[in-house]
């Protein structure tokens, strides 16, 4: 399946559908991988300087959705449907995080994708997350 969307349209889908959250994030690529920007402040910190788990579970999921939206096209309502997420290793803080994504399998009505989360100039990923996606009806038609 070729690609739908490209960085622009991903991002003007973020600031119009999710505004509330659209400055936190930066796509900065959409093809095979997907690659999303979190740009970490001090609301995304926790006690001991790190960066919060929920935060990096924001990351992962507005990714994998991101970049299953490459793929499929501008759908609002495709939803998470399963989430896992391994925290590995302490986040640096007051470093962004990239995400790097990638659509595992894309069916019908539900997609999997994949993402691991680095601090940015960091060789290890910090997390890793694995995500299902129910995909409305006629989304891919």
């Amino acid at each position: 399946m070729q690609q739908k969307m490209d960085v622009a349209a991903l991002t003007a889908f973020l600031r119009s559908d999710f505004a509330q959250v659209a400055g936190m994030f930066e796509v900065l690529e959409a093809g095979a991988e997907t690659v999303i920007r979190l740009k970490v402040d001090d609301s995304h910190l926790r006690p001991g300087g790190t960066v919060s788990g929920p935060t990096m579970f924001a990351l992962a999921d507005v990714g994998i959705y991101l970049a299953i939206l490459a793929r499929i096209g501008p759908v609002a309502l495709a939803v998470t449907t399963n989430a896992t997420i391994d925290f590995l290793r302490k986040p640096l803080a007051g470093v962004d995080l990239i995400a790097r994504v990638r659509v595992l399998k894309l069916g019908r009505s539900l997609a999997v994708g994949e993402c691991l989360i680095f601090s940015e100039g960091q060789g290890e990923p910090v997390a890793r997350a694995s995500m299902t996606y129910a995909i409305p009806p006629k989304a891919l038609s």
